[in-house]
């Protein structure tokens, strides 16, 4: 797991949270607020899922090249 998918994952997280207090108290700013974190940080999450596809595909690559 490299950065990008963790704060991804807890931005997510923070979201959602801050989300159902919003439902909870009543609050749509609050509500809003939370779902632009969830966003941002599924957003975040896949940047980080995509980069780590790209590091395996390089090694796998490099272990392929060292092998021939």
């Amino acid at each position: 797991m490299n950065k990008d998918q963790a704060k991804g994952t807890l931005k997510n997280v923070t979201g959602k949270l801050q989300t159902e207090a919003g439902k909870l108290v009543g609050n749509t700013d609050m509500q809003t607020k939370g779902l632009k974190k969830q966003v941002a940080g599924l957003a975040q999450k896949g940047l980080g899922d995509a980069k780590e596809i790209v590091k395996d595909a390089k090694e796998a690559v490099k272990s392929a090249a060292k092998s021939s």
